[in-house]
This record gives structure tokens, sequence and C-alpha cells, in this order.
């Protein structure tokens, strides 16, 4: 790993795992702010027994772990597609602009809200990080099959001759 991504990656990771720390501890007004899709998620599915606080703890395990995993570099382009495929749900949920009347609130909600997307755009970037020690899992499979069935091959002429 490289001194940049050696510091980058814990960096970029930080926010996400200092939250979903505080959201599996103390779900609180979090939980608020989920409850609206929890709502929603009882319409679609009403077996499913889900509220806010729920909701906002699942998301902070995902932030915790995913974050833990971009920060450590174990599976770090698995754990950046996580977060950001988790990151705009959670800030159109937690970051309604739109909806504040004050404007000083109504500024600060937008700036979180840009700063998010940001962070998504970031995230998007590190999927993509050719780390130059190790091919993408995908290549990675496809090598083992391809080293696995030269192996077959081999042992099969060996048994032949």
């Amino acid at each position: 790993m490289t001194l940049l991504r050696m510091v980058a990656r814990p960096m970029l990771a930080s926010l996400f795992i200092h939250g979903g720390a505080m959201a599996l501890k103390q779900p609180g007004p979090r939980a608020a702010k989920a409850q609206p899709v929890a709502d929603l998620i009882k319409k679609v599915a009403p077996q499913i027994p889900v509220n806010g606080s729920n909701l906002t703890r699942v998301n902070g395990a995902v932030h915790l772990v995913a974050g833990l995993g971009l920060a450590t570099g174990h599976l770090p382009r698995l754990s950046a597609l996580v977060l950001a495929v988790s990151l705009p749900p959670t800030t159109a949920a937690g970051h309604r602009y739109w909806d504040e009347n004050d404007p000083a609130a109504r500024t600060n909600q937008r700036i979180h809200f840009m700063k998010n997307m940001a962070l998504t755009g970031g995230l998007l970037m590190a999927t993509l990080d050719p780390d130059p020690h190790k091919k993408i899992l995908v290549r990675r499979a496809k090598d083992k099959m391809t080293d696995a069935a030269a192996s077959v091959a081999d042992q099969l002429d060996h048994i032949r001759s």
C-alpha cells in the first residue's frame, strides 16, 4: 500500500467509523429522522418489524464495518462501494434542507447534504482505485480459475503419460 493510500483511506473512513459507532450507541435524533423511512418500509413490507431506531442502528453498523474495512485496507473497494451506496439515502433522510423554514438551519442542512454528496463522489473514486500490488477481485478470481484449470490439465497429462 502506498503512503497516499495509507493516509487517505483512514481519513475518508473516519467520518463513517465515528458516525456509525455513535448511531449504534445513541440512535436518538437520527432515529427520529429515519422514522419516515421506517414508516415507508412498513407500508411496503408490513411483516418487517422496523422503526427509526432499528434502521439507524443497521445503517450505523454498515457504516462502522465498511468504514473499518476501508480504513484498514481489507476489501477497500468493496467497503467504499457499500458506503457510496448507503450514503445518498442516509443523506436524503437526514439532511432534508428543502423542508427547513429557518434560513440558518436550511443553509446548515444544505452544506451537510452537499458534503455528503462530495463524500459519495470520493467513495466512488475509491472503488476504482487500482492498488498497484493487488488486482481487482474479479481479476484475481479469474486468475485463480485459470491457474486451477491449468493445474488440472497438467495432472491429467501426467496421469495419461
